[in-house]
């Protein structure tokens, strides 16, 4: 992110506008409509203001002169639309004195650009593409207006005329935003949307109790847990609820396979602690989790705590909630996609097929004994599919356990890593050849899926293709 969204008062002084045309009159018009003072430069002389209402002509400083000498005091930012190479001198100025200065269409001499905008009253979304395509960001601006409420603007200044007084009787900043929440959420916010404020208002006023309609015990907020499945990489797979916990998210506890994509949903404001363990490298333990998280709760936090994947596939999530349980605290659970279940979707790989693949076997086999623990005798069923979770390193004990117990060496065999993120990666091959597949994956995280299901995926079937060129070549020389 190049350049930080920021809202500027541009009633606090005078906007400085330097063009002519059509260009700068519709920047004139975007000030206009934010109740700027503007002092315009017509490069060209003509100072037309057809088209704007009087109150904003009114609030126009139709200037002469060369603005390159012109006296800059109160001005909070200039800006050059249709200026030639005027702007560009404009923006050698105001840098010298540290006003902010946008030429339009040059990013090189602008310290801030114009973002789309959607505009509704008190609620004002900005969307930028740091000025590397604005068509982008106007259909993206064209999407929010699709569904941002009409009367969402209505809502924020309902709002912030009721803030002060129920500042009054909630000092508990947690618990007076949850009571926030309640009314943006409820039957209160509604009536606001539909344009019945007046009912709103009533109902606002009629709430008694202001901490007990935010779900406060003697005016402190209730903390609550909320393990959140973080899925196997790709932001866009978390679900609504998993986003919605991170939004709401007072302080988020991740795991190491939470990908930085995913934890960028949370709340910009939610303390962010690590808990999870690198390879290799001791993690702070699962008591200590468990205790940070009671602790959490029990200070009135809405904690999340963000796993990869699923919380209840070899996610310790069970051991988590039980320590919740035991100390009395609040908690909920939201599943998230394990990476068994996004490497299937990601690489076309049907862990159940009809006739073929009938019954599915997840493990974990984080270290060679893991793998020398698990009896292989129960899997070698050719209709049951083995999806190992961290079997990397184990990969020659899961061979030789699976071989030994009869499973045929030319069993299909599916190495999956990094599922669902950008540098996804998969190796085919077969039982006999696992740990030479392993060998030729860049880096974890990976799953083994191994059955004859990984011969419908679609790695295997460039696998036969590229069998067939190469036979096809050596047929012709």
């Amino acid at each position: 992110m190049r350049f930080l969204p920021v809202f500027l008062d541009l009633q606090s002084g005078v906007a400085l506008l330097v063009g002519a045309g059509d260009l700068a009159r519709a920047k004139l018009r975007l000030l206009a409509s934010a109740g700027a003072r503007v002092r315009w430069y017509a490069t060209d002389g003509d100072h037309d203001l057809a088209g704007l209402a009087a109150d904003a002509a009114a609030r126009i400083e139709l200037a002469k002169g060369n603005p390159l000498s012109a006296d800059l005091s109160g001005v909070i930012a200039i800006l050059c639309a249709g200026a030639g190479d005027v702007g560009v001198a404009m923006s050698v100025r105001a840098r010298e004195v540290g006003l902010p200065v946008n030429v339009m269409d040059d990013l090189d001499h602008s310290t801030f650009i114009f973002p789309a905008i959607v505009d509704r009253g008190d609620v004002v979304v900005a969307v930028g593409t740091g000025g590397a395509s604005p068509v982008v960001a106007r259909r993206v601006r064209e999407s929010i207006e699709a569904v941002l409420p009409a009367r969402i603007g209505d809502l924020a200044g309902f709002i912030g005329r009721f803030r002060k007084s129920i500042h009054a009787r909630i000092p508990e900043f947690a618990l007076r935003r949850r009571f926030w929440e309640r009314v943006i959420d409820g039957p209160i916010g509604a009536l606001v949307l539909s344009g019945r404020k007046d009912e709103a208002e009533k109902a606002l006023n009629d709430i008694s109790d202001a901490s007990a309609f935010a779900g406060g015990e003697r005016g402190k907020a209730v903390g609550h847990v909320t393990l959140v499945g973080a899925g196997p990489g790709d932001p866009d797979l978390l679900t609504v609820k998993a986003l919605r916990a991170l939004q709401d998210a007072d302080v988020v506890f991740y795991d190491e396979l939470v990908s930085p994509e995913v934890l960028d949903r949370a709340r910009r404001d939610a303390a962010r602690v690590p808990v999870g363990r690198r390879v290799g490298k001791p993690g702070i333990g699962q008591d200590a989790i468990n205790k940070l998280l009671i602790e959490a709760a029990q200070s009135g936090q809405r904690a999340v705590r963000l796993k990869g994947g699923d919380p209840f596939i070899f996610g310790r999530g069970g051991e988590e909630i039980e320590a919740l349980r035991l100390a009395g605290a609040s908690y909920s659970v939201i599943p998230g996609i394990t990476a068994g279940i996004g490497a299937a979707a990601q690489f076309e790989t049907p862990l159940t097929y009809r006739q073929e693949a009938l019954r599915i076997t997840f493990l974990t086999a984080h270290k060679a004994k893991d793998a020398e623990a698990v009896d292989w005798s129960l899997l070698t069923d050719r209709k049951m599919t083995i999806v190992v979770y961290m079997g990397m390193t184990a990969a020659p004990s899961v061979r030789e356990g699976l071989l030994a117990a009869g499973r045929s060496p030319r069993t299909p065999v599916g190495v999956y890593a990094r599922v669902t993120r950008p540098d996804a990666q998969a190796v085919v091959g077969t039982l006999a050849d696992l740990q030479n597949l392993v060998e030729r994956i860049e880096g974890g995280p990976a799953v083994l899926v191994i059955g004859d299901v990984v011969a419908h995926s679609a790695p295997w079937r460039q696998l036969e293709l590229n069998q067939v060129i190469c036979n096809l070549l050596e047929a012709a020389e």
